[in-house]
């Protein structure tokens, strides 16, 4: 029971984001996600190009 008792002054001593730190930072991470599945898409079709240019010679 000692192990509970600490983890819940532990807790107690985060500071948790507000609504509005929440929002931005959701945003922030689905900017990302989107920007780094186009990269790899491009990426991926760009070698994919290259790959079959090499072949067809």
């Amino acid at each position: 029971m000692k192990y509970f008792k600490e983890v819940g002054q532990e807790m107690s001593k985060v500071t948790w984001p507000g609504l509005k730190e929440s929002n931005r930072f959701t945003w922030i991470i689905i900017f990302m996600i989107a920007f780094f599945a186009l990269y790899f898409t491009l990426t991926d079709n760009g070698f994919a190009w290259l790959v079959n240019w090499f072949i067809s010679l």
